[in-house]
């Protein structure tokens, strides 16, 4: 039997953290054995952030691969591809630009938090505007069925689901009313792919509150992540100095659960629900220290990520093979995605040799 296809990905901006395992990778490689995976690293929307440092972006291809690999994503399995080497993926981008229009992509929340986040103002370039629809092209390109992302990424694959009925609508006539999973069946050429969120949908960093009081969520241009290739030293260090109550200022003050970082990491990663509750009793009531449930939460933290580490390491001295793992990945993603481009061609009848 057919396995379902499965495509997501990252943007090739620095290695991965804990935001990434918890909101996709962890189910990614959980996935592994029940879909055909495609796993893209997006270097060309890094560039529409980025395009003043290619040779930065260049290398984060790479720290993306080998965190690709570290957890546990298996190339054997699964396919790893480099979106700029897969030329189908832009001509299909500049297709499908055709079919949104410019008030709907501005309508995309994400886009404007990306404007405000990295303070773009007025300074940013129709290459960043195209790239939920370049990320269309992503998704489409492979025909994926399925598309673990995290919760922020969700504006897009709605984008990505408008611009596949769309598509199927106009060149494949399949009737505006058909419901969506009936689309392949009723001659569309592309699945209308589901969101796969992960057990969390928004991690927050390790930070205090933003400017407007919220937490904010884990991100490397926050300088507010764990990564998934950190020691256990750096580990602990930044839990140490993790964001916790602020009202609190000695072990017996009683402290707050809720907005309190410290507690929403234990809740998601420590599997020792007992000693949880127990704890949170405890804080509350002003009866155990910071110190120690951090103490703890290193521990946990550790056992997660050191052998991830481990193995990160184990494939940094053989980059060689990392490299040509990367190469085949993407030369079997091409066949693919150019199989998909001449079938999109045949459809709109753009297809002339």
């Amino acid at each position: 039997m057919k396995k379902p296809r499965l495509l997501t990905g990252d943007t090739s901006t620095g290695r991965l953290h804990l935001g990434h395992w918890v909101g996709s990778i962890e189910n990614r490689v959980k996935m592994q054995d029940d879909y055909d995976c495609y796993f893209l690293i997006a270097n060309i929307q890094a560039m529409t952030t980025r395009m003043d440092e290619p040779a930065l972006v260049h290398q984060n291809v790479m720290e993306v691969m080998l965190d690709y690999l570290a957890t546990g994503i298996d190339p054997k399995k699964s396919t790893i591809l480099v979106q700029s080497e897969i030329a189908a993926i832009a001509e299909l981008t500049v297709f499908f630009s055709l079919l949104v229009p410019y008030p709907r992509l501005m309508r995309n929340p994400t886009i404007k938090d990306e404007i405000r986040d990295k303070g773009l103002g007025e300074n940013y370039s129709v290459g960043f505007l195209l790239y939920p629809i370049s990320q269309a092209a992503d998704i489409l390109a492979f025909r994926a069925d399925v598309v673990p992302v995290g919760e922020d990424q969700v504006p897009h694959l709605e984008l990505t689901r408008e611009v596949a009925r769309r598509f199927n609508q106009v060149y494949c006539h399949v009737d505006t009313h058909a419901e969506d999973a009936k689309h392949p069946e009723l001659g569309g050429l592309f699945p209308i792919p589901e969101t796969r969120l992960g057990r969390m949908k928004r991690l927050v960093g390790i930070g205090p509150p933003g400017p407007d009081g919220s937490l904010q969520k884990m991100s490397k241009s926050l300088n507010n992540a764990i990564f998934l290739s950190d020691d256990p030293d750096t580990v602990k260090k930044k839990v140490m100095a993790m964001y916790t109550d602020p009202n609190r200022l000695k072990a017996t003050d009683k402290g707050t659960i809720e907005n309190n970082p410290l507690w929403i990491f234990h809740d998601t990663f420590n599997p020792d629900k007992i000693w949880l509750e127990e704890a949170k009793e405890k804080y509350r009531a002003g009866s155990i220290g910071d110190v120690e449930c951090k103490r703890k939460l290193i521990e946990v933290l550790v056992s997660i990520i050191e052998p991830m580490r481990e193995r990160r390491l184990q494939y940094e001295s053989d980059l060689h093979q990392v490299k040509n793992l990367l190469q085949e990945g993407t030369a079997k993603a091409n066949e693919t995605a150019n199989a998909t481009l001449l079938l999109a061609k045949e459809a709109m009848r753009q297809r002339y040799f």
